[in-house]
């Protein structure tokens, strides 16, 4: 069976306030605030950076959505270095891109965001650390029993993108 998906495309440059606009069919939605709380609802997301040489990194994170920032923390599940590759990125080139998507069998319910920003990473004695976490300890009950230790990633989100096959209500994804 063939399944022809039709959404939209939005764009929107905090910096400027502008909305950019792109169909790539019709029955999409463009709305930056539908855009806004899918990716703030999202249990998930893909971080992407850039090392000093171009190339690209993605590692799966959690996160958390307050305004136009994202944190995300180095927290206590197992990696195979403290010395992670998107830090040591994030000070060469701290441009960056979060995204989130949702797939389903039924591809009129396909939806991604995606949120370019710039990174700060902040180490845990940091005064602003506890208050950034907070969110982020709310939305995952995990971190209620460990609060991440790791160093934060703070992103000022400059410029959100979307697409949604179809315009469908927030939290019905």
């Amino acid at each position: 069976m063939a399944v022809a998906v039709r959404g939209r495309f939005t764009c929107l440059d905090t910096r400027v306030g502008k909305v950019e606009s792109g169909s790539s069919g019709t029955g999409g939605t463009g709305d930056d605030e539908l855009a806004r709380s899918k990716l703030a609802g999202a249990r998930v997301a893909r971080l992407a950076t850039v090392s000093d040489d171009g190339r690209p990194h993605l590692v799966p994170v959690t996160f958390s959505l307050d305004g136009d920032r994202i944190v995300t923390a180095v927290d206590h599940k197992p990696k195979t270095t403290t010395h992670l590759r998107r830090l040591r990125n994030i000070h060469v080139n701290p441009n960056v891109c979060v995204l989130a998507d949702h797939y389903d069998e039924d591809w009129t319910r396909l939806w991604w965001v995606r949120a370019d920003g710039f990174a700060t990473i902040l180490e845990p004695g940091e005064e602003r650390v506890p208050d950034l976490l907070a969110p982020l300890v709310a939305k995952y009950p995990q971190y209620t029993e460990r609060v991440p230790e790791g160093p934060v990633i703070l992103i000022e989100v400059t410029r959100y993108s979307s697409w949604s096959a179809l315009a469908v209500p927030a939290g019905t994804e």
